[in-house]
């Protein structure tokens, strides 16, 4: 099991590599369900794979795991889907009800599949909710990774592979690392809703609506630092401003700078719940 996540991504990546090459090769269409499954599923997969051997605990067994990853990840994004559509309208707080019920169903969805546990801990938690999240992640990437592929000008393998690596590289700090807090502090509750689960959901919430509204912000403070008159007067009459070069770099510069600032503080967060998990383990083994 020592490094079982380094061959399990290095051998999904050579296999997911190979694929888009042969695809682009042959131009066979018959291949594009594999790249899109394996370039969604790959670094959530191997995330989970590590923080299992990371935390290895007797009640966390492969098949809950499973259970959590699929079944959980189905769950949410279903539910997801299903309240989005019926209570999304586009307004200011779009993006704060996204977080909220986003993260709801990713609860809703851990505390399904451990409902027959008996004992958890802290760790168990922070665990399963990653597992939870990042089967949320897979399946959500593996459909925006389909949608990319269809454009005006056909078929597109390019923009899969494009959305795909992007994806990957951002999948470890969001859903699934968001997940792993809030599992961590309904577990460390004995998977009660408690006024410290109900403050942690809303804390994770907020993180995922920065998280998705990072770009929004970053042109907003990019104007502000940065706007011409000539823009401000094309917004007012309702057109879209040209843009110079020097706000491109500004904004992909505050939009980066956005996510790296959520991702510590959710990275922080999530120490602190596995430091005390850690802490409270030892206290009661003594």
């Amino acid at each position: 099991m020592k490094r079982l996540w380094v061959r399990i991504f290095v051998t999904g990546f050579v296999l997911w590599a190979a694929t888009v090459l042969v695809t682009a090769w042959t131009g066979n269409s018959n291949l594009v369900p594999t790249v899109v499954l394996f370039g969604s599923f790959l670094v959530p997969v191997t995330f989970v794979v590590w923080a299992y051997g990371r935390g290895r605990s007797p009640r966390v067994t492969v098949e809950l795991l499973f259970m959590a990853f699929v079944v959980g990840g189905v769950l949410g994004v279903l539910g997801a889907s299903l309240l989005e559509s019926w209570l999304l309208r586009p307004s200011l707080l779009m993006y704060v009800a996204v977080g909220l019920i986003e993260e709801g169903v990713k609860l809703a969805a851990l505390m399904f599949v451990t409902r027959r546990m008996e004992r958890r801990s802290t760790m168990d938690g922070v665990i399963l909710g990653a597992t939870v999240g990042f089967g949320f992640a897979a399946f959500e990437s593996a459909g925006y990774a389909f949608n990319a592929l269809f454009t005006a000008d056909g078929l597109s393998l390019g923009q899969l592979v494009e959305t795909e690596v992007l994806r990957g590289i951002l999948a470890p700090v969001g859903h699934g690392l968001w997940t792993a807090v809030l599992g961590g502090a309904l577990f460390a509750a004995g998977g009660r809703l408690t006024n410290r689960v109900v403050l942690a959901y809303l804390g994770v919430s907020a993180l995922h609506a920065l998280w998705d509204s990072m770009s929004a912000i970053a042109i907003a403070v990019t104007l502000v630092l940065t706007g011409r008159p000539w823009q401000f007067e094309a917004l007012r009459i309702g057109r879209v401003p040209h843009v110079t070069a020097w706000q491109v770099h500004v904004y992909t510069l505050l939009n980066w700078a956005g996510l790296i600032v959520i991702s510590l503080v959710a990275l922080g967060w999530l120490w602190s719940t596995v430091r005390t998990g850690r802490r409270d383990r030892e206290i009661l083994s003594q």
